[in-house]
């Protein structure tokens, strides 16, 4: 076989790769856009989660009003009578999802004690 014919060969066989540059170029470029987006994704975690502690109140107060409805007096302030009862919270009573404590309420008025996480 002659030389171009054999060079001709081995081009038909070689298989197209990446160089160790083009790799290295991707990895970095990778590592950057995670530098840049990571810290936005933590950051809307935590504003998820006082979201998510908002809404509970919400629905602690709404269920403290439908058990004042139906007894004629308001939960116990550390919420034991109607957090065990599953026609009101079905999962038991919820803590809050910021910084895992219990829910209070007003023995007056039904609404969640705290709880505003600065918002």
């Amino acid at each position: 076989m002659s030389n171009s014919k054999m060079r001709a060969s081995a081009l038909h066989h070689q298989r197209p790769a990446f160089s160790l540059i083009e790799v290295l170029l991707a990895v970095t470029l990778m590592g950057i856009v995670a530098a840049v987006v990571m810290p936005r994704l933590t950051s809307h975690s935590k504003d998820t989660r006082i979201n998510a502690c908002h809404v509970y109140r919400g629905n602690i107060e709404i269920q403290a009003e439908l058990w004042f409805r139906n007894r004629g007096k308001w939960p116990a302030p550390n919420l034991r009578n109607i957090g065990t009862t599953a026609r009101y919270f079905p999962d038991g009573r919820p803590t809050c999802p910021v910084d895992g404590s219990r829910y209070t309420v007003d023995p007056n008025s039904g609404r969640v004690i705290g709880h505003d996480h600065g918002k």
